[in-house]
């Protein structure tokens, strides 16, 4: 088991590292333009965000809505961090997740105790404390009008370079996201946590703890949306309470929803998919609101468990299918003949 998670994560960074080298030329020589490179960027950053809420929803069960009130703790806290503390931007961003995860620790002790709709309007009833908190303390905050001026990922006045400099950041911080999750799943706590999903009262009988496995995958959930949020205040320049209402808890949610509970390509698909899908619809003003809920709406009726429900497209695994077919290519002729003399 160890080896194969090991297998996983060195096959995941070793196509994350041929993808990024991929779209970081084609952004440098110009193919990928500005625009599209910073879609690119935000996308990787929805990725981390949704991907914490996945853990959470998804994979444990618990239906959560203030994915954003994380996101807005590692934001400010990165911020105030960097521009206050003058700590280094790596280390600034680290610091805000652990602050999100204090968060976590605490917010998820009394409301982990709920199920269903009374845990998703706890945790909806947090992001709108965390916002008005936000707006509250202006000293360290900025207050309604927020926080302005944050360091960039770069200084350097070349934008091409710029923009791929704030691309690889925040590619980085996706694979790794990417290969926590995917190794955590695919581990004994990970088996413990979705048998949580599954059932509850049957995974309690076995003998698993229920109570420290929700906590630890809120805890880390919150973590990862801290991280999300940091990358994203850095990304934008500038932090303000609004940026992290009910509506960007909501898209997080639709991210999940649409790319299937429980799956990790999914929800990266879903991450760039929508992600592109809200700037092109930015020409119809109010009606993308109309035309999106209606998309959404026919993406429940024909997929109701998302675009790959929770199925995964394992690299791993498809490599695996391939050594053994090199390595024995004697028995899959043999086994081609013997399924032709059956016939």
């Amino acid at each position: 088991m160890k080896k194969n998670r090991i297998f996983n994560a060195v096959v995941i960074l070793g196509a994350s590292v041929v993808v990024f080298v991929i779209l970081a030329a084609l952004q440098y020589i110009g193919v990928i333009d500005e625009y599209n490179g910073q879609l690119l960027t935000l996308s990787g950053i929805y990725i981390v965000v949704a991907l914490s809420l996945n853990l959470i929803t998804g994979f444990t069960g618990q239906l959560a809505l203030g994915q954003a009130g994380f996101m807005s703790v590692g934001a400010y806290t990165t911020a105030i961090a960097i521009m206050k503390f003058h700590v280094p931007m790596l280390l600034a961003i680290l610091i805000g997740g652990l602050v999100a995860a204090v968060f976590g620790i605490i917010i998820g002790f009394p409301t982990l105790r709920l199920r269903g709709d009374y845990l998703a309007i706890a945790t909806l009833g947090f992001g709108e404390i965390i916002r008005v908190l936000m707006i509250n303390l202006g000293s360290l905050t900025g207050g309604a009008a927020g926080l302005k001026g944050i360091p960039a990922f770069s200084e350097t006045e070349n934008f091409v370079l710029d923009a791929v400099i704030k691309f690889s950041w925040v590619y980085v911080f996706a694979v790794i996201t990417i290969v926590i999750i995917s190794n955590l799943i695919n581990s004994s706590p990970g088996r413990a946590i979705i048998s949580i999903r599954e059932d509850e009262i049957a995974a309690n009988s076995m003998g698993i703890n229920i109570a420290y496995y929700k906590i630890f995958s809120f805890t880390l959930s919150a973590f990862l949306a801290g991280v999300g949020g940091g990358l994203y205040g850095i990304y934008m320049g500038y932090l303000n309470p609004t940026m992290f209402g009910f509506m960007p808890s909501m898209n997080i949610v639709v991210i999940v929803v649409l790319g299937g509970l429980g799956s990790i390509t999914g929800t990266v698909v879903a991450s760039v998919a929508f992600t592109y899908i809200q700037e092109w619809l930015r020409v119809f003003k109010d009606l993308r609101l109309v035309i999106f809920g209606l998309a959404l709406i026919l993406v429940m009726i024909f997929w109701p468990k998302g675009l790959l429900g929770n199925k995964e497209l394992s690299i791993s695994g498809f490599l695996r299918k391939l050594f053994k077919r090199e390595n024995n290519p004697e028995r899959t002729v043999s086994q081609q003949n013997g399924s032709r003399e059956g016939k």
